[in-house]
């Protein structure tokens, strides 16, 4: 198991640090069977927890996912503690603002169509973390593989681009080839000029 930071080639200058994308996949990309985490990977999950969570001193990190996602987590640890939950749904009774405070906002979308909606609730999602810009160290894109695969087509081709960092962990051994949900082959994904979008960062 090793973990890598890819960025895109072309980097951006904004005022805010932009989204992350955080993920363990395999060889294959595979990221997850019958909507749960194939394997338990101690180190992996305090990885994930420290990564997470930090960040200076009055100021918190936020946490992006999708419904299923976030009910993939087991009851005892959700909301992720420490951090500001935003949880993407299409059902606007799916209210969890009421129950937990570190739940910040649930963004929903009408449209039947999959890849409207969540663009519609990732820009719903970076607006809203614009407005906590002084108490928002940094947002990480938790799942599941939709969430992943429109951050990936908006970015880092969209002007103002969605994710400029991807930490991959890469779970070697075993195969895990029991996974049926996978993450875009976006190593691969070139320009119009077939140079890759993606690189590994210089440590």
């Amino acid at each position: 198991m090793i973990t890598i930071i890819i960025v895109p080639r072309i980097s951006f200058t904004t005022g805010m640090s932009r989204l992350t994308i955080i993920v363990a996949a395999t060889k294959n990309n595979g990221i997850g069977k019958n909507s749960q985490l194939p394997w338990r990977l101690p180190k992996e999950i305090s990885y994930f927890a420290r990564v997470t969570s930090n960040a200076p001193e009055g100021m918190h990190n936020a946490v992006i996912m999708g419904r299923n996602t976030y009910e993939s987590i087991p009851p005892k640890f959700r909301p992720l503690s420490d951090r500001i939950n935003i949880v993407i749904s299409r059902n606007e009774k799916y209210d969890l603002c009421a129950i937990f405070l570190n739940v910040q906002s649930i963004f929903w979308g009408s449209t039947d169509n999959a890849t409207a909606f969540l663009e519609s609730g990732l820009r719903h999602s970076f607006e809203r973390l614009l407005s906590l810009k002084d108490s928002i160290h940094r947002a990480f894109v938790i799942g599941g593989a939709s969430l992943y695969s429109e951050c990936l087509r908006l970015s880092p081709s969209s002007i103002v681009p969605f994710v400029d960092r991807i930490l991959l962990t890469r779970v070697i051994s075993p195969s895990f080839d029991e996974c049926d949900v996978f993450m875009p082959d976006f190593l691969a994904e070139t320009n119009g000029e077939g140079v890759p979008v993606w690189k590994r960062a210089t440590l």
